[in-house]
């Protein structure tokens, strides 16, 4: 990696942490279908989204979906979409590995009722400061980076480099801003090695003032983090998170949170 010129704002863009109100909302499915061979779509819908609230595109509501056992379990997911107008909201499902809210997700009908809670609040990085986006991760970071491109303005210029498992599970996306989508392809079983998006992340030059976001598998994530640190890419245009653990279940790090919360 080569950086270009000196950040002009090495402390980062700006952060705003905006609370929402903490609450359960019950919503029924609308639509289900594959995206890719590994990725589900959920539309839900119901009355309860009226004030339902996700500013950023990195959010997270947990769903509490029944386990085999019969108890409920908490799990959290990307809101991929969200129209308040409609009332509904669509959660994309990663389907790289057994687990209740793959189970149910995998099995929902429209119809079917689940209960979510959040977002408690979202973290607004200042659009007007960041024109240059590098998005890393794999596919259970593919609905937050997909949410990003599609918002985005023509003027930003976003690079995302994706681990999937197959040339299928690939994804286009429709946006008014110039993207460069770069796919890394690896199985399942090496979700947790960070080389295969490292191979590619070394022959990229980032310009300045470029905000580097990264999730995924939490040592993959980790690792990519450190990468760009070594490099002297300024901590404040860096978000990392851990999304999953391999070999854990319901497991997430908070690896490198970005700039100061204004």
């Amino acid at each position: 990696m080569n950086l270009l010129a000196p950040f002009k704002r090495r402390n980062g863009p700006r952060v705003d942490r905006v609370r929402h109100e903490p609450k359960r909302r019950l919503l029924r499915v609308e639509t289900s279908r594959r995206v890719t061979p590994g990725m589900l779509r959920i539309v839900f819908s119901g009355e309860d989204l009226a004030d339902f609230a996700s500013l950023a595109f990195d959010d997270h509501v947990k769903l509490f979906v029944p386990t085999r056992s019969g108890a409920v379990e908490g799990r959290d997911y990307t809101p991929r979409r969200c129209d308040r107008q409609t009332r509904a909201l669509t959660i994309d499902f990663a389907l790289h590995d057994a687990g209740p809210a793959t189970d149910w997700a995998v099995a929902a009908r429209p119809g079917d009722v689940l209960e979510i809670g959040g977002p408690k609040s979202s973290k607004v990085i200042a659009a007007s400061e960041v024109r240059r986006w590098l998005l890393i991760g794999d596919e259970t970071a593919l609905p937050a980076i997909g949410r990003h491109i599609e918002e985005a303005e023509a003027a930003v210029q976003i690079t995302s480099v994706a681990a999937v498992t197959s040339t299928d599970d690939q994804q286009r996306f429709t946006t008014a801003a110039e993207v460069t989508s770069l796919w890394a392809l690896r199985p399942a079983g090496a979700a947790d090695d960070p080389e295969t998006l490292l191979s590619i992340i070394r022959t990229l030059t980032v310009a300045p003032d470029t905000f580097v976001w990264i999730a995924g598998e939490a040592k993959v994530a980790r690792a990519v983090r450190d990468h760009f640190i070594a490099q002297g890419h300024p901590a404040g245009w860096l978000k990392a998170g851990g999304y999953w653990v391999m070999g854990r279940a319901d497991a997430h790090e908070r690896i490198h949170e970005s700039a100061s919360l204004g």
